[in-house]
């Protein structure tokens, strides 16, 4: 993956609205985010348990939170939202697709500043919380979304529907409240089946796509002991994978910065830290949450000693070869792992992330994707 740095994000976002909707990992996602746009640092394990809290980093508690009663019920509420000179980032709890209060989100849209992104997800608290028979609910419920979303946000604004991502087999957290317990052993399955309701609907609606829990499928090492949390190191993917899609969808190009950065480390360290080119685990002390310079900007990725320079364009699936490096493992090379990226390929896979439509980004400090695209509906 290639990791977006600080300057990246700061750039591609420069003059932007970004509303974040969803539970506590959309919570994480606006953390993470609001983060980055303002130092390269990974969230620490204590900011991503918190929730309500007054200030993080510089954002402020709007609504709700300790404002408030602090509960794990229905009803709780948390709005946050983070300013900068060039930046503005909302973020809004919310434990159903559609209700009251989403009402009031969306009559926030139509009669104040239109955001320029929105990253949307509501899921495990819907099928969880409401009904027993959640399906029909949550189908009814994520059609009057998009519709009135649809409705008021104008073309130009990039919404992308992050799919949920995978829930361990044992899980617990706050949304789990004692009345729930009977539906923990089937959770997961029922999140899966969910996801294909979700991003099916999202499609047809004309929403841009992500889906984490396919993303996510093999990097469950991440994921915390509730079994539906996840650490920092996954939700810098999360936010790369946002910017990255986000870049694409607006013809942006943001060079690796793997590839800029310099990387100083004595022999006996870089040793150490091999395998961790090829597997997505990482060995013990490889990150310090409260180091405020990540050494992931120091590494490269799998494929990267090659001394050929990466295509522009990735090559296709099928015309990929697996090699043997030095050390024995087997690996294909990194445009292997990206087989979405073709823009001269309409076979691409339906629900992960993928651009719906040609929008029009003007961003003078970074460079332009070339003027074909323009005759392209999407970038894949």
């Amino acid at each position: 993956m290639k990791c977006v740095s600080h300057q990246q994000a700061v750039q591609l976002l420069h003059n932007k609205f970004i509303v974040v909707l969803g539970d506590s990992i959309q919570r994480s996602v606006y953390k993470d985010l609001v983060l980055l746009l303002q130092k390269e640092k990974y969230l620490s394990s204590s900011q991503l348990k918190r929730k309500g809290e007054m200030s993080f980093e510089q954002d402020c508690l709007v609504e709700g939170g300790c404002l408030d009663r602090m509960h794990n019920g229905i009803e709780y509420r948390e709005v946050r939202q983070f300013q900068s000179a060039h930046h503005l980032v909302r973020f809004y709890f919310v434990t159903r697709i559609y209700s009251r209060y989403m009402q009031s989100i969306l009559e926030d849209f139509r009669r104040g500043l239109k955001p320029d992104v929105v990253i949307v997800n509501s899921c495990v608290w819907d099928i969880s919380r409401y009904m027993s028979n959640w399906i029909v609910d949550y189908q009814e419920h994520l059609k009057k979304f998009f519709e009135e979303l649809h409705g008021i946000l104008p073309d130009k604004t990039l919404i992308i529907w992050n799919v949920t991502m995978p829930l361990g087999q044992k899980i617990k957290g706050g949304f789990l409240v004692p009345e729930i317990n009977h539906k923990a052993s089937h959770l997961r399955q029922d999140v899966i089946e969910a996801n294909f309701y979700s991003g099916t609907l999202a499609n047809s609606y004309g929403m841009d796509v992500l889906d984490l829990h396919f993303q996510f499928r093999f990097s469950l090492q991440h994921r915390t002991r509730d079994g539906v949390h996840w650490n920092a190191i996954a939700h810098r993917k999360i936010t790369s994978l946002l910017l990255q899609h986000s870049a694409q969808a607006w013809g942006v190009i943001l060079p690796c910065p793997v590839a800029t950065v310099e990387c100083h480390q004595s022999k006996g360290n870089s040793d150490r830290y091999k395998e961790e080119f090829f597997s997505d685990a990482l060995s013990v002390g490889y990150l310090s949450f409260e180091n405020s310079q990540p050494q992931s900007n120091c590494r490269k990725a799998a494929g990267a000693y090659r001394s050929a320079p990466q295509p522009q364009y990735h090559l296709p699936v099928h015309r990929t070869k697996r090699r043997k490096n030095r050390n024995g493992y087997n690996f294909r090379p990194s445009y292997h792992f990206e087989p979405y990226y073709e823009p001269y390929y309409e076979h691409h896979h339906q629900y992960v992330m993928r651009s719906r439509h040609t929008r029009y980004h003007y961003a003078p400090y970074t460079q332009q994707r070339p003027s074909h695209y323009a005759h392209h509906g999407h970038y894949y």
